[in-house]
């Protein structure tokens, strides 16, 4: 069943005002009729299964969902090159992410312009429609990695390295069963260099700040990689 995301602002007595652009996408390019049901959500945490009524929708009850990770993750991910970020917003929503933390690194070449966060935050909206989120993960204005590294508490905090003898963080998860057991209080950051990874000054940096430093294997991944294999290892062992 096709899934819209709407504001909550838009409920009143069980009617949902749908926007322009919304009946556009229902009636133009999903063809629903009056009487056909889809699904809204407003990205927070809420389904209703609902009926096209024009230019409006009647919610006939609200659903239960359980699509959400047992644990929050918030990915601290330096900027790539290009159209990189894209992909990593699409497919760590996919995955399971709560929020994701652009930062301009010392090695970051991408300056982002204010449209660019508009984009994030509409990719990462169709991705959990797509992908039957019940939350749409927040997307963070992009900050220096110097602000972003202190803006953490009662978090458990990893820092990737490609080099080194650091503990891979599979490993770090599998021996931190509480992460995962106490899932009510528990938040976890885990960060992701750019093109050439951190430099030496900001893992020093974060080492000062209560990060741990983890690694992703014997390889080295890419920058659009390394984000997306951390997803992958935590809703795995999250939901085994």
């Amino acid at each position: 069943m096709q899934r819209i995301t709407i504001n909550p602002n838009q409920i009143e007595d069980k009617q949902i005002t749908l926007t322009s652009e919304q009946q556009h996408y229902l009636c133009r390019v999903l063809r629903l009729q009056k009487g056909d049901k889809f699904i809204a959500m407003d990205g927070m945490g809420k389904w209703w299964l609902s009926q096209l009524d024009n230019t409006n929708a009647l919610i006939l009850h609200q659903l239960t969902v359980e699509t959400e990770l047992p644990i929050s993750v918030t990915l601290m991910v330096a900027l790539p090159k290009g159209n990189g970020f894209d992909d990593i917003v699409r497919c760590c929503t996919e995955l399971g992410v709560a929020c994701i933390a652009p930062v301009i690194g010392d090695r970051t070449l991408l300056k982002p312009s204010s449209q660019k966060l508009e984009r994030w935050s509409r990719i990462a909206t169709e991705a959990a429609e797509q992908s039957e989120r019940a939350k749409v993960p927040q997307i963070l204005a992009p900050i220096t990695f110097n602000q972003s590294v202190v803006s953490f508490t009662n978090f458990e905090k990893y820092i990737c390295v490609a080099r080194g003898n650091s503990p891979h963080l599979l490993h770090c998860l599998q021996h931190q069963q509480e992460i995962i057991d106490n899932s009510d209080s528990t938040n976890i950051v885990i960060a992701t260099g750019a093109e050439g990874g951190w430099t030496d000054k900001e893992i020093q940096i974060a080492l000062q700040n209560g990060f741990k430093q983890v690694s992703l294997g014997r390889r080295i991944l890419r920058a659009v990689t390394a984000p997306i294999f951390v997803m992958s290892l935590i809703s795995g062992v999250s939901e085994v």
